[in-house]
């Protein structure tokens, strides 16, 4: 029974490595199409989209399997329950990403005021993200608190931006009304951006809990917990 459990354990865990590549190639594809208001990129999203919400099906239906078939105990138990809320917050990422690129594609206008998008710091937020997805997948894979937890901050900066962000479209309304739409679109983006971080930043969280079975939910996301 136990060598049974640890190949279904592996193959889960690679499921959700390649559920990873998968949300991690959408979100690069939807950054870089808003930016570029490429909407054929941007399209290429919505069409992967299906992918991604028949990956989080599938690998939904295995950890009910191995749940059933195994009742899996310690640190078994912890992993499978972590790969099922890793696997849903991938998910929203791809949803985000959808999201954006359906932005990109309804954005009326030849091209985005590239002095405000370099105000907003749109792109260093699109890196931001993905550095932080990336890492948190490096993480799961070494098997690493540090890495994990040292994710808190970057989206403490991910907030900081966001914040900004708000003040410097508002000022950009009062100075050119005309732009109004288009600027609470924008709003828009950054709001899925800064969704974002918060999912990943729950996915950190449960590859702790994975490892040291510490809950964090409701203590605060704080690296100093780990120093």
């Amino acid at each position: 029974m136990v060598k049974f459990i640890e190949s279904e354990l592996v193959l889960l865990k690679k499921e959700i490595d390649e559920m990873w590549t998968l949300v991690y190639n959408q979100l690069d594809r939807a950054g870089e199409a808003v930016l570029t208001l490429n909407r054929e990129l941007a399209q290429q999203v919505l069409v992967h989209e299906r992918r991604v919400n028949a990956f989080e099906l599938k690998i939904d239906s295995d950890v009910e399997d191995i749940i059933g078939l195994y009742n899996p105990v310690g640190i078994d138990l912890r992993f499978v329950l972590a790969m099922l809320k890793i696997n849903s917050n991938l998910e929203r990422l791809g949803d985000f990403a959808e999201g954006i690129s359906r932005f990109t594609i309804h954005y009326n206008e030849p091209a985005l005021d590239a002095d405000l998008i370099e105000r907003l710091r749109l792109a260093e937020i699109i890196n931001q993200i993905l550095s932080m997805l990336q890492q948190t997948r490096q993480a799961l894979q070494e098997e690493s608190i540090e890495l994990a937890t040292s994710v808190f901050a970057k989206d403490r900066l991910l907030d900081e931006i966001n914040a900004e962000a708000t003040h410097i479209l508002a000022e950009y309304i009062q100075r050119q009304p005309e732009n109004a739409l288009s600027a609470l679109n924008i709003v828009g983006v950054f709001r899925k951006l800064e969704r974002s971080g918060d999912h990943i930043t729950n996915i950190a969280e449960e590859i702790v809990f994975f490892l040291d079975a510490k809950v964090l939910k409701h203590s605060g996301k704080s690296d100093e917990h780990y120093v």
